[in-house]
């Protein structure tokens, strides 16, 4: 069993974060002690633990992180996986849309300074 402070520096996630994790129900201890509440954590909560970090990277919110937690399998999690990776390069797309059209702006007031 891992306290709290060693699981954070194990998985790169913040003390902070883990209790946020626990009390969204994304991440639960695997035991809490009832006489000073110390929470801690086992190996089988550092794979979890890791691909929340992961998912975070991702961009992923908060209820599609719960969506993958929900799905003990997961099963889905390619699929999500590939949706997230669609609606990025859609973002991408939007974003070089916007650089263009700034492009374009910038430059028309450079021309009407002429």
């Amino acid at each position: 069993m891992y306290k709290i402070s060693e699981f954070a520096k194990l998985t790169g996630l913040s003390k902070e974060t883990l209790r946020y994790y626990a009390q969204v129900g994304l991440l639960e201890p695997a035991y809490i002690n009832p006489n000073n509440h110390y929470r801690y954590y086992d190996d089988g909560s550092y794979f979890l633990a890791l691909l929340l970090g992961k998912l975070r990277s991702f961009g992923f919110s908060i209820q599609e992180m719960k969506s993958v937690m929900d799905d003990e399998s997961f099963a889905n999690l390619e699929e999500l996986l590939l949706q997230k990776r669609q609606r990025m390069k859609r973002q991408i797309g939007e974003l070089q849309e916007r650089m263009k059209e700034l492009d374009v702006f910038l430059q028309s007031g450079k021309e009407n300074e002429s």
